[in-house]
């Protein structure tokens, strides 16, 4: 049998860190919320600008946002891999998808132009909904039709010499696994177009915000590792999901273990 004293310290540590993780999440909502109202009308200035342009001007933006909102929580973002970019070239970069601060971290750190795809019920939610908006193809993935417009708009974004940013695990990843099982789109989209795919690993976000606890965050630290280009001439949607699932799931246990 364990030790009764030592069991009952582990306890108190867990409920003291429960309550922590709860009231440092209240803290991350309100500032989140101010930094965000702080930095929306300038934001919205993207709007009067040519896409492209007005694309780089928005992830300037959200990106000065992000550095700052991240500090306020105690969750310092460090970047590897970011020359793996070729200047002038595009690429479809995917992420891993642990949590919802995943989403935030993603697009506004890709270097040059981007847009992800996002769910279209978030742009519901009064003025967030049309920052979100800017940043995004949208997709409704209960519709077939909506499905097949997103993947067009994916097609356009990168024919506009802007980066195409997917997680293909689809949703976050409930398993206790390094990655989930992925999706085709990301591939079939690289295998279409011939754009080389940039796999991208973010670490830290299971811990800092824990999918299984709801209303929890902690500080700390976060990572993001992009990784070499893979090439898609010659390879079928198959190969091409199989040799970025491997590459992504090495890279994971590596850096979190």
């Amino acid at each position: 049998m364990g030790n009764p004293a030592l069991q009952r310290k582990k306890n108190n540590s867990t409920i003291l860190w429960d309550i922590f993780g709860r009231l440092w999440a209240v803290w991350g909502i309100l500032s989140f919320l101010i930094t965000f109202l702080i930095i929306f009308l300038p934001s919205m200035l993207c709007w009067l600008m040519p896409e492209k342009k007005g694309q780089v001007y928005f992830l300037t933006v959200a990106r000065l946002w992000m550095n700052v909102w991240l500090r306020l929580i105690g969750c310092p973002l460090h970047i590897h891999g970011r020359e793996h970019f070729t200047n002038g070239k595009t690429y479809v970069v995917i992420f891993n998808h642990n949590a919802l601060l995943d989403v935030p971290l993603s697009c506004p750190y890709v270097p040059g132009p981007n847009k992800t795809i996002a769910k279209s019920s978030f742009t519901k939610v009064p003025l967030f909904g049309l920052f979100y908006k800017r940043g995004s193809v949208l997709v409704n993935r209960e519709s077939e039709k909506s499905r097949q417009q997103s993947y067009i708009e994916m097609k356009s974004v990168l024919a506009k010499g802007m980066h195409m940013c997917l997680y293909p695990e689809g949703t976050r990843n409930r398993t206790g696994q390094p990655l989930k099982p992925f999706y085709d789109g990301a591939f079939r989209l690289a295998a279409e177009t011939g754009k080389e795919i940039i796999p991208c690993i973010i670490t830290g976000t299971r811990k800092a915000m824990p999918i299984h606890k709801k209303f929890y965050l902690l500080p700390i630290r976060l990572q993001m590792f992009f990784m070499a280009p893979i090439t898609v001439t010659g390879k079928d949607v198959k190969a091409i999901k199989e040799e970025a699932f491997a590459v992504m799931w090495k890279k994971y246990v590596e850096e979190t273990t």
